[in-house]
């Protein structure tokens, strides 16, 4: 494992929505014998509502204060040598706030899904607020590729099967 891990074990899988990120981090912590956590349902058991509902009654700002405030604590708690892998929420790391934090606190792993393969997944979500109008939710895919991109890790989505991308990234030079 690389220094960086050593000194702050935090994995931070970021990616837009559907492509994956709790599947996968759920199977590489437990990979690794880490703790595993979701930001969206961490956000969801704090505030006791769902994200949708969160969205509509306190808008987007308020969701996203919320779950920066939930990354800040998690990082805070990796930083005390508490190993962790994290699924960030669609949006959070095209914060740069989060960006910030999350730089110098273990390592990002960006789950680069194709647009069509979220695409299939959300028209079967009804529960996903910023997916309910199709042309602004392929805009919003991607403008935030620019924001994944800066992750360290990129990893192609090419199937269904998490097992083969939790094996990309355990095989990946940052993760030796």
């Amino acid at each position: 494992m690389n220094l960086k891990l050593k000194r702050t074990p935090g994995i931070y899988v970021v990616g837009f929505m559907a492509s994956g990120k709790s599947t996968v981090g759920r199977l590489l912590a437990h990979r690794l014998g880490w703790n595993f956590f979701d930001t969206d349902e961490e956000i969801e058991a704090a505030e006791r509502a769902a994200i949708a509902e969160i969205f509509d009654t306190r808008g987007e700002a308020e969701f996203r204060r919320i779950e920066t405030g939930i990354i800040r604590h998690h990082v805070r708690r990796i930083g005390r040598g508490s190993p962790a892998v994290l699924a960030l929420g669609g949006g959070a790391f095209a914060a740069q706030a989060n960006r910030d934090l999350l730089e110098s606190h273990g390592v990002t792993v960006w789950l680069d899904c194709p647009f069509e393969v979220v695409e299939s997944r959300v028209a079967l979500a009804a529960h996903r607020p910023l997916a309910r109008d199709p042309r602004q939710f392929a805009a919003l895919y991607h403008a935030r590729r620019e924001a994944y991109a800066l992750a360290d890790v990129r990893v192609p989505i090419e199937s269904d099967d998490p097992a083969g991308v939790v094996e990309a990234i355990l095989s990946h030079p940052l993760m030796l």
